[in-house]
């Protein structure tokens, strides 16, 4: 409850949006909903922005037009959103995005953001119920995680704040979450952590 009313005192102070990257399973989505739902700001998932403007789901995208032609798209998603008033809003974007050289500029030079690092076993655990992964789409998904994981972390490690996620309740994770955007701004601020 302490932590909560700090954050609270501080969430006023929030001069940019809030961008949660990492891979799939990471968390971005729920917990992107939880913390704009506390802190009484808007959230937005900018995969289900892409499906609005596309009139199809991601899944279909990647099918119909490759990954070349959906990483065109959602960069431009992306800086629609990050354009669209307010400006102070809670945004969770693809697993890809960050990747993306120019998405990750925009995202570094004008959000706050974060970095949902988990490890395989909880990424293969909650990816596994789901088919609306591309990617993970008749693979064996342990082997696909693992590989982005090699190939992407370094690149996520670049995001302003990283939090480690656990298999543990939505509410602790946002905990960490919120602790770490406080912690940061102590930081930037000057002020003892």
């Amino acid at each position: 409850m302490e932590l909560q009313q700090e954050f609270e005192s501080k969430k006023t102070s929030l001069t940019k949006p809030i961008v949660l990257v990492g891979l799939m399973g990471a968390g971005k989505t729920s917990v992107g909903r939880a913390l704009a739902r506390k802190l009484g700001i808007p959230f937005i998932d900018s995969d289900k922005e892409i499906e609005a403007a596309a009139g199809c789901s991601v899944v279909d995208i990647f099918s119909m037009y490759g990954e070349e032609e959906f990483r065109r798209v959602e960069r431009r998603v992306i800086e629609r959103i990050l354009d669209t008033p307010p400006a102070i809003k809670v945004i969770s974007t693809g697993e890809g995005a960050f990747i993306t050289p120019a998405v990750r500029k925009m995202v570094l030079s004008r959000a706050t953001s974060i970095w949902l690092k988990a490890d395989l076993d909880l990424l293969v655990k909650r990816t596994n119920s789901r088919n609306t992964r591309p990617q993970l789409l008749n693979t064996d998904s342990r082997k696909i995680l693992a590989q982005l994981i090699d190939e992407r972390y370094k690149t996520y490690a670049t995001a302003d704040i990283t939090v480690e996620t656990h298999d543990e309740s939505l509410r602790k994770t946002l905990d960490h979450v919120m602790a770490a955007i406080t912690k940061q701004k102590e930081v930037k601020n000057g002020k003892p952590n």
